[in-house]
C-alpha cells in the first residue's frame, strides 16, 4: 500500500479531491489535510481515505503526520505564503520526499524533488488547441477522455518478456515504447521489458481493460470494480430455507476471494433465522439488518457506494424481478446469481461464444474469477452459426490463455449451446451484464444469443459482468 498525503484548501483542491475519490485503486491510501473539512469527507471508503482538519502551516501538527512514510505529497493551496511555509515544514522533517505543487504564481525552485504544476501554462495550452492551423502539443492530443494512455509495465506483469506481435490488439494499439528515457518504435518482434512505458491508443473502454491486464496478475478480483462482497437478502421474497443456503454459499465465496463480506438483510421477519445469520458475524463478515422500510433500489445502490462493493450476490428468485435487475445493472458491479445447486462442488466456468464484442471486454475478469475459484474455463461455440467476430473472440480468449498461463477448453457444438449446457450437472456461466439481461424479449426463444436466453439456464449459477466500470 502506498501512502499519499494531500494538503488541500480552496475550490481547486476540493475538485481534485473529488476526482481522487472517484478514481479507484486498491494500491493507495490517501491522508487528506484540510483547513476546513468539506462535503467530500462523507460516504468515502474509510480504508482508503483518512481525513484531518488543521492548518498545515503548523509545524507541530504536520510533523506528527509526517512520522508516517509517504511516497508523494500533493499541495493544492491558494495562498502562496501558506504553500511556502508548508513546504518548509515538510522539508524540515523529510528532505527527499517528492512534492507536487499546484503553482499559480510561476514559482522557481532548485529542489529536484519538487514538481510545480503550472496552472496558467496548462490553461493556455488547452486554449491553444482551439486555434486554427496550430499543431496540438502531445499532452492534449485527442479527446482527452482516455483514448490515449500511457502505462508502465511492472515486473510481475503478464506482458513482460512478450513480443508485441503475439499480443492481440483489437480496437487498441501499442504505438510507442519508452525505455530508459528513450523512444523505441514498436515492431512485431520487439519484446516488452520490465519498467517499459507503453503509449496506447484505442477505444476508451477497451484501454481500461488493457490497463488492468497490464497492471495486474490474476488474483485481484473483485478489483477494479470494488473491494468487498455483498449478499442481499429480502426475507419477504426469499424462502427461509433458501436463505440459510444463500448465506452458506456467500460465505464460501468470501473464503475463496478473501475479501470482506457484507450480508444485508432487508424486511426482517424471522427472528430465529436472523439469529442464525448473526452467528456468521466476524471481523471479516458484517451483518447489516435494515429494519426501516425503504425502496430496494436506493438500499442496494447506497450500500454499493457505502461499502465499496465489487461483487453483489442475490438469489435466483430475486434476480427474476425486473426492478432488481435494473437496479443491479445501474450499480455497475458484477452480480453473482446463486442458484439452488451446490456451489462448493463447482468445477467449470462456462462462456458461450456469440458475435458480441462485449465478451472481449469482460474476458480478463472471466479469467481472474476462474483462476481464483479454481475452475476449468470452457468456451462453447455454436458451429452452425459461423461468423468472423466469433472467430476473433475465440482467438482473443486463446491469446489471454497464453498470457495468463491458464488452459481453456473450446467445445464446438452443432446443437444450440443452451441445450448442450442443460445436460451438464453443474457450472458457472459467465456473461456480459448488458441491457439484454434486463429485458426478456417475447421472441428470444428463437435466438441463440446466450444473453437473451440466460434465463433458460436459470437453475445454474450465473455471474453477470459489467462491460464498463
Amino acid at each position: 500500500m502506498k501512502k499519499i498525503l494531500i494538503i488541500s484548501d480552496g475550490t481547486i483542491g476540493d475538485h481534485f479531491l473529488d476526482r481522487v475519490i472517484d478514481t479507484y485503486t486498491s494500491d493507495n491510501i490517501y491522508y487528506v489535510v484540510q483547513t476546513k473539512a468539506g462535503e467530500n469527507t462523507q460516504e468515502v471508503n474509510p480504508a482508503r481515505f483518512k481525513f484531518y482538519e488543521f492548518d498545515p502551516t503548523s509545524f507541530y501538527k504536520l510533523s506528527n503526520l509526517l512520522k508516517m512514510e509517504f511516497v508523494h505529497v500533493f499541495i493544492l493551496m491558494e495562498n502562496p505564503t501558506d504553500i511556502e511555509i508548508t513546504i518548509k515544514n515538510i522539508r524540515a522533517v523529510k528532505k527527499q520526499l517528492r512534492i507536487i505543487v499546484l503553482d499559480q504564481n510561476s514559482t522557481i525552485s532548485e529542489d529536484p524533488n519538487i514538481v510545480y504544476v503550472k496552472a496558467n501554462e496548462i490553461l493556455a495550452s488547452r486554449m491553444l488547441d482551439y486555434l486554427p492551423n496550430v499543431p496540438v502539443i502531445a499532452q492534449n492530443v485527442g479527446l482527452g477522455e482516455g483514448e490515449i494512455m500511457e502505462v508502465s509495465v511492472p515486473f510481475g506483469s503478464s506482458f513482460v518478456y512478450r513480443h508485441i506481435g503475439v499480443i492481440e490488439q483489437k480496437q487498441w494499439r501499442i504505438v510507442a515504447i519508452y525505455r530508459n528515457r528513450k523512444l523505441i518504435m514498436p515492431s512485431r518482434r520487439r519484446m516488452i521489458q520490465p519498467n517499459d512505458l507503453l503509449l496506447l491508443v484505442g477505444e476508451q473502454s477497451v484501454l481500461q481493460s488493457v490497463y488492468r491486464a497490464i497492471k495486474r496478475e490474476l488474483g485481484q478480483f473483485p478489483a477494479p470494480f470494488g473491494t468487498n462482497l455483498y449478499l442481499y437478502i429480502d426475507m419477504q421474497r426469499d424462502n427461509n430455507d433458501l436463505v440459510k443456503k444463500l448465506v452458506a454459499r456467500a460465505v464460501f465465496v468470501h473464503k475463496q476471494f478473501k475479501h470482506d463480506l457484507i450480508i444485508k438483510v432487508a424486511n426482517p421477519s424471522n427472528i430465529i433465522l436472523i439469529d442464525e445469520i448473526l452467528k456468521y458475524r466476524s471481523d471479516n463478515i458484517i451483518i447489516d439488518i435494515s429494519y426501516e422500510k425503504s425502496e430496494e433500489t436506493s438500499l442496494i445502490l447506497k450500500d454499493i457506494k457505502k461499502y465499496h462493493i465489487g461483487l453483489v450476490m442475490v438469489s435466483q428468485e430475486l434476480f427474476k424481478n425486473k426492478n432488481i435487475r435494473e437496479t443491479l445493472y445501474e450499480g455497475h458491479v458484477p452480480v453473482l446469481k446463486i442458484a439452488p445447486r451446490s456451489f462448493s462442488s463447482l468445477k467449470d466456468a462456462v462462456v458461450v461464444i456469440t458475435p458480441n464484442r462485449d465478451l472481449e471486454k469482460v474476458s480478463t475478469t472471466v479469467f481472474d474469477i476462474s483462476a481464483q475459484m479454481g475452475f476449468n474455463l470452457e468456451l462453447f461455440n455454436y458451429t452452425s452459426e459461423h461468423s468472423e467476430v466469433k472467430a476473433e473472440i475465440t482467438e482473443h480468449y486463446n491469446n489471454l490463455s497464453t498470457i495468463f498461463s491458464k488452459t481453456i477448453k473450446i467445445i464446438n457444438k452443432e446443437e444450440n449451446p443452451i441445450r448442450a449446457l442443460r445436460k451438464k450437472e453443474n457450472f458457472l456461466q459467465c456473461l456480459p451484464f448488458s441491457e439484454n439481461i434486463i429485458q426478456r424479449s417475447l421472441f428470444s426463444y428463437l435466438s441463440t444469443d446466450s444473453e437473451k436466453l440466460y434465463y433458460h439456464l436459470d437453475e445454474y449459477h450465473q455471474i453477470f459482468i459489467p462491460v464498463q466500470i
